[in-house]
């Protein structure tokens, strides 16, 4: 099986990344907001905080485990001549307003890597006479799609700014061998709906949380739950969250640690209500049925018969809550059941896991001690993994938002 997802939190085996280049240093202070940044990076740090969570993650996989970088997925497609022209009529076709008609012709004429150059950069080098706004958002390779089961939900883009990265996912599960034993398992919206990758949460093969967020329509939410709905998972909980630039995502303000505890940023979870409808396939499997929930809590725990420990992302000061979920304190990354990784600026929440158990390690004991020594998280317990990112998180995600996991293991 080369892609699979039946849990957030089963172990990790392959996970799609992207090591920030020169794309984030295109960033032009001046349009910044309009590509979806708060602030500019710094490249060369932000790439040296970047392997080093990748290796971090190596040390927690398998020795079957793989990270793949999403440029080399790309570039693989593009040996095709055929995927090239292919590639290059769909940005016509979808991006209208980028006027990328005019320069089909230089375009056809350029190798597999200077047309990923393009893509990501949005210029031809050396002459970049023609112009469009880099692709920094790449980086968050967890919003351009998301598996469930053996299922994969194409993400539509909400925002200009990261268009052509979903083209580009868009490609790579059409055309990579990667996802040849799933190509007839794509889940696709159209038109004006829009869904991310950061509101879809996978909580078990039969549960789904998607996020009504800034990101992610209504319309959008319900095409793809009724859709999921007819193809083996059994419920979906919609979640209605703030719009607001802070929460743009699902995973933004709640993660799941282990299989029945989650990170959670308490304004926008724990003090809301009846926020959260369930859906579900009615009698004739032929139409959705809805039921109103009093809490994100309540529903997790009324549709699996579990009990769910939320851990409060800063602690219990509200002035904490805030600064930490600000640095994706409640965005965490899961590589095993209770194995996390987030970033060590947010103190206050790695104290409160502490309080719930975890052992608390940064990413250079982590690795120093399994790194070439296969890691059992069985026998190693809950450990919530610190890692350094100053650079990484100015471009406002965490190790969530950072990764596309395609493969877990089943339990």
């Amino acid at each position: 099986m080369k892609v699979g997802i039946t849990s957030e939190t089963n172990q990790l085996k392959k996970v799609i990344v992207h090591t920030p280049g020169s794309e984030v240093s295109l960033v032009n202070p001046n349009i910044k907001e309009e590509l979806l940044f708060d602030d500019i990076i710094f490249e060369s740090d932000a790439k040296k905080e970047h392997l080093d969570m990748l290796n971090l993650f190596r040390a927690a996989m398998p020795e079957d485990g793989e990270v793949i970088e999403i440029l080399d997925l790309a570039r693989s497609c593009f040996q095709s001549e055929d995927v090239r022209s292919w590639f290059i009529e769909l940005m016509i076709k979808e991006l209208p307003y980028e006027n990328i008609h005019t320069i089909k012709r230089d375009l056809i004429k350029l190798n597999p890597d200077m047309l990923l150059k393009f893509v990501i950069e949005g210029s031809i080098p050396p002459q970049r006479k023609f112009n469009i706004h880099p692709a920094p958002n790449l980086l968050f390779t967890r919003d351009l799609a998301a598996v469930t089961g053996e299922w994969v939900i194409l993400s539509r883009a909400a925002k200009k700014a990261r268009a052509r990265e979903f083209l580009l996912m868009d490609m790579i599960v059409k055309h990579h061998p990667l996802f040849d034993q799933v190509r007839s398992n794509v889940i696709n919206i159209s038109g004006n709906q829009s869904i991310e990758g950061g509101d879809v949460l996978v909580a078990s093969e039969k549960l789904v949380l998607i996020g009504m967020s800034e990101r992610t329509s209504f319309s959008g939410l319900m095409n793809v739950a009724e859709q999921l709905l007819q193809h083996g998972v059994e419920h979906v909980l919609a979640v209605d969250i703030p719009k607001k630039r802070s929460s743009m995502h699902l995973d933004t303000i709640f993660t799941f640690a282990d299989e029945n505890e989650c990170v959670v940023f308490p304004p926008a979870i724990e003090e809301q209500t009846d926020n959260v409808v369930h859906l579900f396939a009615g009698s004739d499997s032929d139409h959705v049925q809805s039921r109103r929930c009093s809490s994100l809590k309540s529903a997790l725990e009324e549709v699996t018969g579990n009990s769910f420990t939320f851990i409060q992302c800063g602690g219990k000061e509200l002035i904490d809550q805030y600064r930490e979920q600000w640095t994706d304190g409640a965005n965490v990354f899961a590589l095993a059941p209770g194995v996390i990784v987030g970033y060590e600026r947010n103190t206050r929440t790695f104290e409160t896991l502490a309080d719930h158990g975890y052992k608390l390690m940064d990413q250079y004991s982590f690795i120093e001690q399994f790194a070439g020594n296969k890691f059992d998280h069985t026998k190693e317990g809950k450990i919530a993994i610190s890692f350094q990112g100053h650079e990484l998180c100015r471009g406002r995600g965490g190790a969530r938002c950072m990764t596309l996991p395609v493969l877990r293991s089943k339990n």
